[in-house]
């Protein structure tokens, strides 16, 4: 699994991400609040582990954003705080578990395969865009407008289901590029314009919005 842990602490950071890497995992780590809304954004992670008291942006403020945009990625809070009434937000607020400090790594990966397995479970749904004329099925990537498959690129593929899995909310360039081509592309952000219209191409004209300033989403 790739993930995400967003720890200020490095006496709990350093150890956590090296146990997780032994057990086989990758792990991208941010020390604060604002780095890892940025580092989540990117997107291309199986499972977010959050602090919760954190500089910049709370762990409870990073999850809340997150699912306001529209990520699906299963949350995990690691947190010193076991108050009932913290248990209660944090999971309100769309996390998926609630683990507090000490924890040791077999209860962590027990967690992680648990919240993994609900996610991609969740993603087997079919989810209907479009006013009902698009359909796609995330867990199978195929994609039918009208009653007919529509034959996508993968990039192609990846750039809808961003769009469809948050429907209605707008997405800049940048923010399409950071999640779609990832955080290390060097091209042009005009490139997504030009993926933007060969969806159009193959779904129809005004399947998706644009606006100046806006950037693009699904009506």
């Amino acid at each position: 699994m790739r993930l995400l842990l967003v720890e200020d602490d490095a006496r709990i950071a350093l150890p956590t991400a090296r146990a997780l890497r032994d057990a086989g995992h990758e792990v991208q780590t941010a020390p604060d609040g604002v780095q890892g809304l940025h580092a989540a954004r990117s997107g291309g992670h199986d499972a977010l582990l959050l602090d919760v008291m954190l500089p910049g942006h709370s762990g409870f403020e990073l999850a809340r954003i997150l699912r306001e945009e529209g990520a699906q990625t299963p949350i995990i809070f690691l947190t010193a705080r076991t108050g009932l009434n913290d248990r209660v937000e944090g999971l309100d607020l769309g996390g998926d578990a609630y683990l507090t400090k000490p924890f040791e790594l077999p209860e962590l990966l027990a967690t992680l395969r648990a919240v993994v397995r609900r996610g991609e479970s969740a993603r087997s749904a079919r989810v209907s865009f479009g006013d009902g004329a698009g359909l796609l099925d995330a867990r199978h990537r195929q994609v039918w407008w009208r009653g007919e498959a529509i034959g996508l690129t993968a990039r192609e593929y990846a750039l809808l289901e961003t769009l469809v899995l948050a429907q209605g909310r707008w997405f800049t360039r940048e923010e399409l590029l950071a999640r779609v081509w990832g955080p290390d592309f060097g091209g042009e952000a005009r490139v997504v314009d030009v993926y933007i219209s060969y969806l159009r191409r193959k779904l129809s004209p005004d399947a998706l919005n644009s606006a100046r300033g806006l950037g693009y989403r699904l009506p």
